[in-house]
């Protein structure tokens, strides 16, 4: 099955060991609940998909390459413990505490979850030493004389011998005690994460023409020759390296990732053309409803490959958009968030007298978004004097004292969603993604702090209007991310009817699309009656078979085959 299906089984196997009765007691005995073993080949995503459940079940993550462990970090150090056995003292081995069990208490104690997943990768292939361990954990669901914690899932993944000459093979007593998926490579299961992580526009177009180069893995007479899934991904980090350096990326930079020198060359020409095409073909000139006579007639005699690859170019800049405008929508919903957390607790302060003044009204915009946390307060900021002067005495130390209040519940609010964040991490999920989604927020709270410090409001009615204001300008510049979204997605239509018409090059522009997940979001919220149009009148599935039987047939020309 492919790596997207494995992940819901995976889910569905935790969401059935986790569940309890009506006492709190496992409905399936723990004796019962297999190890799941994840087989596949290497750089597939057995890792990443891993982060991902443990992130959608709200559990814990503790994981380990076991190919890193001796016997000794695997199941403890021996020593020597006194025991009397029918009046006689004799010496007895013991073991320390696993590192790896330890590792598991480590994460309940810092995450406060009761529950995760241990995932031990590359399971097949350790060393000798190392095999009758890793035999017992999968039977028994113990390192040494520790036994994994009570609502631990054990999550084992290992390689096919054809991908590892180290694999050891599992007796029947261990695979009858597993339960065992099989995991292959995928590329439209690929495609739709790639879309997600923002895969660079020239690795998703090259793909996309010649599926079969996404995983390759041969063995010749030089040696092993192979592709994967992690070099695309890889590869695609050190592109967008390239380019905000100036540099040019050659054959060779492209074999260190692709370690397959006939694909790694293949995709370096492309590049070279992908690169040029972006030049003759003014894409961003396009994407701001330019269209030249010129262009449209030398797209007229171009090969369908150059056809294609111009469509992929105008995709690869709009996944770009849709993409910042996903992130700008998520980014003002917090902030929304926020400002609906400051106005409940300036009520509740209001009612209580400990800040004087009330709040009305709301923030205008987006009701996305999640409530914000709860934390210690922060030290008070002191009020500038040149501002305190525009009051009277009384008017500036109740001002002073209001605005220190003001400045430590958002102070409060940040650090509680912050709090939110520590627990995210401890529980195993990505640490990019969340530096990603809450650092301008955090950013923004800042920014709120300061200019409540600055402006010194005389009331809650003051403070809040003044981050209702500044979050309103935010919220234009989502408004406008919006609008500057949906121009060139139409500019875009005008070109390819200009172009293409109803061609199998419009099918291709109108399907990719409906795999994009930011363009869907986005499509769901600002309607393009062009999109929904094509969609509904091309013929997808006769459509696609004739697109990609051209692809497949370019393919063979390019392998001389």
């Amino acid at each position: 099955m492919n790596i997207q299906r494995a992940k819901q089984e995976i889910k569905d196997t935790i969401e059935a060991y986790l569940e309890k009765d009506e006492y709190g007691a496992y409905r399936i005995p723990e004796i019962r609940q297999r190890p799941v073993l994840l087989m596949g080949p290497p750089g597939v995503g057995k890792t990443q998909i891993m982060e991902q459940i443990a992130s959608e079940c709200d559990i814990g993550l503790v994981a380990y390459t076991i190919t890193h462990h001796t016997r000794q970090s695997a199941i403890g150090l021996p020593f020597i413990e006194k025991k009397t056995y029918g009046g006689n003292e004799v010496s007895v081995t013991q073991y320390t505490m696993s590192e790896i069990i330890a590792s598991v208490y480590d994460r309940m104690e810092v995450s406060g979850k009761s529950e995760g997943i241990l995932f031990i990768d590359e399971i097949n292939c350790v060393s000798e030493t190392l095999a009758p361990t890793m035999l017992q954990f999968l039977q028994c669901k113990t390192f040494g004389n520790q036994k994994v914690p009570k609502g631990w899932i054990i999550v084992a993944a290992g390689n096919p011998p054809e991908y590892n000459k180290s694999v050891r093979d599992f007796d029947v007593v261990t695979l009858d005690r597993v339960k065992v998926i099989d995991v292959e490579a995928d590329y439209p299961v690929w495609r739709k994460y790639a879309d997600h992580v923002g895969i660079h526009g020239a690795v998703i177009s090259y793909l996309n023409i010649h599926r079969d180069n996404f995983y390759r893995c041969e063995t010749t007479v030089d040696g092993m020759r192979f592709v994967t899934a992690r070099g695309w991904e890889d590869l695609s980090e050190m592109l967008y390296a390239y380019e905000r350096l100036g540099k040019t990326m050659d054959e060779d930079v492209v074999g260190q990732y692709l370690q397959y020198p006939s694909i790694a060359k293949d995709f370096a020409n492309y590049l070279e053309l992908y690169n040029r095409y972006q030049k003759d073909y003014q894409v961003d000139e396009i994407l701001s409803g330019v269209i030249r006579p010129g262009t449209l007639n030398k797209l007229r005699y171009a090969a369908f490959d150059e056809r294609v690859e111009i469509v992929s170019l105008l995709l690869s800049r709009l996944s770009a958009d849709f993409r910042k405008w996903w992130e700008t929508d998520r980014y003002v919903g917090h902030l929304y968030a926020i400002l609906k957390e400051f106005q409940r607790r300036c009520l509740l302060s209001s009612a209580e007298g400990t800040i004087p003044g009330t709040v009305s009204g709301s923030p205008a915009g987006t009701t996305s978004g999640t409530p914000a946390g709860t934390a210690s307060v922060s030290p008070a900021h002191t009020a500038p004097a040149d501002k305190v002067s525009a009051f009277s005495a009384n008017e500036a130390r109740t001002a002073v004292e209001n605005t220190s209040a003001y400045t430590a519940t958002i102070e409060s609010i940040a650090a509680g969603l912050k709090l939110q964040v520590h627990h995210r991490l401890d529980a195993g999920q990505s640490e990019k993604a969340l530096t990603a989604e809450y650092r301008p927020v955090f950013q923004a709270c800042d920014r709120y702090v300061l200019l409540l410090s600055e402006k010194i409001p005389k009331n809650a009615e003051a403070a809040f209007s003044l981050l209702r204001e500044s979050f309103m300008k935010d919220r234009e510049r989502l408004d406008t991310a919006a609008e500057k979204t949906s121009a060139r997605l139409e500019y875009a239509f005008d070109f390819m009817e200009a172009a293409f018409g109803e061609s199998q090059e419009m099918v291709y522009f109108i399907s990719e699309l409906s795999v994009s997940l930011y363009a869907m979001d986005f499509l769901k919220e600002h309607e393009s009656p062009r999109y929904y149009r094509y969609n509904k009148s091309l013929l997808f599935d006769d459509a696609q078979t004739g697109i990609r039987r051209q692809l497949d047939e370019i393919r063979s020309e390019m392998r001389g085959e």
